[in-house]
Parts: structure tokens; sequence; C-alpha cells
């Protein structure tokens, strides 16, 4: 990695990543990092290592874009090896992210597959320990968010389907993990802003990154004893394909972020630090915590 800064370079929030100005498009389906007209930093140029997570195991789910693809990148640079998890569709950024682990001399594989299948969800955990040689990072990352400007509009189909993803997924592929985490290990979940200060167009989503604060607040009581943490992060807007991909409203995107006291999109490469953090020793007193990612916010 060659760069001039990397994310400990000082710098004024305001006007970080100035150079990226996202435009009203729109991308069918799930949307690819490869196809953004104004690409998302993801720290594929920025992000130093540190070694804080050598050594260790991680599977990430929507990994193959957005913040998933930072906090892999990233956990490789710290020394992880990693498996992301995808969907078909997403092969071609997927890829990309495997050779962005391989290149931080780390082992770097990609699963397939629909995690709203329970079945999937459970060989996705067994395949990922197959390869890895054990787990002890779980990153459930992976979301569905497609905004609804009526609510008699929401189809049962998406009701459904945004909390298989959002939800079912997270409770499958935990349960399929917990029999591998050793004391020591860490589970982290992906919320939303939404969360606290749902959005009137996206209520099936919010409720979902709800239901995911409460779920991992009580797992994390449950977990704790065993050694095993369980925390949260709760992202603002950050520019990802899941935002052109029916996320926002297209006619919407150049604005999103403003309302932020930073007044700007957030990028996935500001998100990868605080998965890191959660992910390393360094926050062993930790559990049970929402860490919120959100250009200053404000949180009930």
């Amino acid at each position: 990695m060659t760069t001039s800064h990397d994310q400990y370079t000082f710098q004024d929030p305001t006007t970080m990543f100035a150079d990226i100005e996202p435009s009203a498009q729109y991308q069918e389906g799930s949307g690819l990092d490869a196809k953004l007209d104004d690409p998302a930093d993801r720290g594929e140029s920025t992000y130093r290592g540190t070694g804080r997570l050598a050594g260790r195991k991680a599977l990430i789910t929507g990994a193959d874009s957005g913040i998933g693809a930072a906090v892999a990148i990233a956990y490789a640079r710290e020394g992880a090896d990693v498996v992301i998890a995808y969907l078909p569709e997403e092969e071609e950024d997927a890829q990309k992210v495997i050779a962005l682990i391989e290149e931080a001399g780390q082992k770097g594989f990609g699963i397939a597959g629909d995690i709203t299948d329970a079945a999937h969800c459970r060989a996705l955990v067994a395949a990922a320990v197959d390869k890895l040689g054990g787990l002890d990072i779980l990153v459930n990352n992976a979301g569905k968010q497609q905004h609804v400007e009526e609510f008699a509009d929401i189809s049962d189909d998406q009701f459904d389907e945004t909390f298989k993803t959002n939800v079912y997924a997270l409770f499958w592929i935990t349960k399929a993990a917990l029999p591998h985490l050793a004391p020591g290990s860490t589970i982290i979940n992906t919320s939303s802003i939404q969360g606290y200060t749902p959005s009137p167009n996206l209520v099936d989503y919010a409720t979902t990154k709800a239901a995911i604060n409460t779920f991992s607040k009580a797992l994390a009581q449950q977990l704790a004893p065993k050694g095993i943490r369980v925390n949260v992060v709760a992202p603002g807007p950050i520019w990802t394909p899941l935002q052109t991909a029916g996320g926002q409203p297209t006619e919407s995107l150049p604005d999103v972020g403003s309302e932020t006291p930073l007044g700007r999109w957030g990028q996935p490469a500001e998100l990868a630090p605080a998965y890191v953090f959660l992910a390393s020793p360094e926050s062993s007193y930790v559990v049970g915590e929402t860490l919120s990612v959100n250009g200053g916010m404000p949180t009930p």
C-alpha cells in the first residue's frame, strides 16, 4: 500500500473525501462497487494495519462491497485470514476484495449464496470453519434496504426478505458459529442510525435494525460469562452500492449526508476502524455496546 496518508493522518473531518460526490445513480439488484459512478473509499489505498488481529480468523457477511469490504480489507491488513460471504450476482466485487486480502499476505476465501436460506447459513459457517481452520471473529454485516414511500405499498415479500436478510440470517449464522467460538472470540453485528431515528420511508429496514440492537444486547449478556463478546456498529449515511440499489430515493442521493453535523456522506473506510477495535483485545471490557459511526447524528 503506497499512499501519502492513512487512517491515522490528522485531517479536518468536514472536508475529508471531498473528491467523492455521489450522484443520482440507480443500480438494479443489490448494486456493485464496480459500477458506482462515484466510487466509494473502502480504504484500499489508505488503511494501514498494525498487527492488531494477527492470527485471527474472520467470517464477514456482505463483504463484497461497501462497509463489509472495507472491514475485510482492514482485517486482512491487521493480520487476520478472512472468509467473505456474498450473493452470486456480486462475484465481480467479491473477487476484487479477495485479491486485496491475499495482497495483504493473508488467506482470503469467498462463499456465494443467499443468506435468507437457513440451510445456506449453516453451510456457510461450516465452510468458513473448514477453510480457515477455525473461527474467532463473526461479523454479521449483510443487509437489505429498500425505500418505500407509502406503508401500504410495502409488499409481504419485501417485508419478509428484509427480515430474513437482516435478522433471521443473523440468528442462523450466529447459532451455527457459536460451537466454534472459543473464549476471546467476538461477534459484531451491523445496525444503523435507522434503529434509533427511523426514516418514514424505511419502516421495515429500520425495524430490523432496532431488532439487531436488542438481539445483540441480550445475546451479549448470555455469552459474556463464556468469554465471547458481542457488540454492534451503527452506521449513519454511508456511501455504498446499497444506497443506489433502492436504498434511498435516487434523486435524493446527492444530498444525503448533508443532515449530519459533518455535512457529508460517510465512507466505508471510516467504518473499518470501529470493527477492528471491537474485534481486537483492546476492547476486552466492551460488551453489549453499540458504537455509532454517523457523522454526529444524535441517538437516544
